[in-house]
């Protein structure tokens, strides 16, 4: 009895080629282009740190408190020297003289008083954030930033930019600010513990002005701190921006044909363009006074107008077969045609059409023009 033979079964699981594609067009090798910088910088896209700026900014309030202190003393002395001398002038011994009038008119002028203060350090504020952010990116307005993109209100997104590698980096960089704020704030401080502990024997001014140094101190360390950590993100930043912004070779093909033009529809247009000025060079042929050639490759009509120009002038040139079309047009025209290798070739390499030749070549072309005309002369 001959027994059945099974063919094995093959289990086929359909899969699509395009999942192991990068969707792209492949891997970003490429570097950006300028266009491509240019566009982001239009939509905000730049690389530089907060951190810089934030750093710069605290120093720079640090330095103005020290700077600005006792011009904002003397107002704060004033403030209250005021409030106090308006006091009974607003208020009745009944009680009937404070109206919501004068207490809006006072608040107007409290606050007046508190925006000159504060100026200072506004413009401080101001100055240094501009001048950081303007040195890291250049000078640049642009809105596309303010507005709304349905895509950030995608929770998927969302989750996707709490667990990236931004996220993480922001993580460290918190941890790492965090910790060495705590840090150089205890180092202070423990420096300064024996003078702490005798400030309820000093006077208040001189209990003020110890605590007030030890704040500075403390921020300006802590400023130059963030500097350092700002100069460290600026270069992440940079790194990561370059990264984001690379180009598959696919990308950089697509942008190339977007705004140079498909390189086969422009080598069209330069063959019709060559095309047009063969034609338009070709019509000159027959009013030339003579042909000279190579014998074979190249060839160069000339003519001699001397009502318009001083000097010989080409006005068709062509080798191969360009050379030989002008050869034949001059046949069939009646132009002579005269053979001068080196005459042919100097002429070729140096003259272009509609321009005249050259002083070093006058006395070759003259002659060979005199023999021209003297052949003609005797036909006629």
């Amino acid at each position: 009895m001959t027994e059945s033979i099974r063919e094995p079964r093959v289990l086929l699981l359909p899969y699509n080629l395009q999942f192991f594609a990068d969707g792209e067009g492949g891997e970003k090798t490429e570097q950006p282009t300028s266009k491509k910088l240019n566009d982001a910088r239009n939509e905000g896209k730049v690389a530089k740190s907060k951190e810089i700026v934030n750093g710069i900014a605290l120093l720079g309030f640090f330095f103005s408190l020290r700077i600005f202190i006792g011009f904002a003393g003397i107002r704060f002395e004033e403030i209250f020297a005021w409030i106090y001398d308006i006091i009974p002038d607003v208020v009745s011994y009944n009680g009937s003289g404070l109206t919501i009038q004068t207490i809006t008119g006072i608040f107007r002028s409290l606050l007046l008083k508190m925006i000159i203060i504060l100026l200072p350090f506004f413009i401080v504020g101001f100055f240094t954030g501009f001048v950081t952010n303007l040195v890291q990116v250049g000078w640049k307005i642009t809105l596309k930033p303010l507005q709304p993109k349905l895509s950030k209100f995608n929770p998927v997104n969302g989750f996707k930019r709490i667990f990236s590698k931004d996220s993480i980096v922001n993580l460290l960089m918190a941890v790492a600010k965090i910790s060495l704020v705590c840090y150089i704030a205890y180092i202070s401080i423990r420096d300064q513990a024996n003078n702490l502990f005798i400030l309820y024997e000093i006077g208040l001014k001189s209990a003020l002005g110890m605590i007030f140094k030890l704040i500075t101190d403390v921020g300006i360390k802590i400023s130059i701190v963030y500097i350092i950590l700002g100069f460290i993100d600026y270069a992440y930043q940079k790194r990561k921006f370059t990264n984001d912004m690379k180009m598959t070779k696919q990308e950089v093909k697509d942008e190339y044909k977007n705004t140079e033009g498909d390189p086969k529809i422009k080598g069209k247009q330069r063959q019709k363009m060559m095309e047009t000025s063969q034609r338009r060079m070709m019509k000159n042929v027959p009013q030339a006074d003579v042909v000279i050639t190579n014998p074979t490759h190249i060839a160069v009509a000339i003519l001699y107008d001397n009502e318009r120009d001083e000097a010989p002038r080409v006005v068709a040139k062509g080798e191969d077969y360009l050379a030989a079309k002008i050869k034949d047009t001059a046949k069939e025209n009646g132009v002579p045609i005269v053979e001068n290798k080196p005459l042919a070739r100097a002429l070729y390499a140096t003259v272009e059409v509609d321009e005249t030749i050259p002083p070093e070549l006058y006395q070759a072309v003259a002659e060979i023009l005199a023999v021209v005309y003297t052949e003609r002369n005797k036909a006629v």
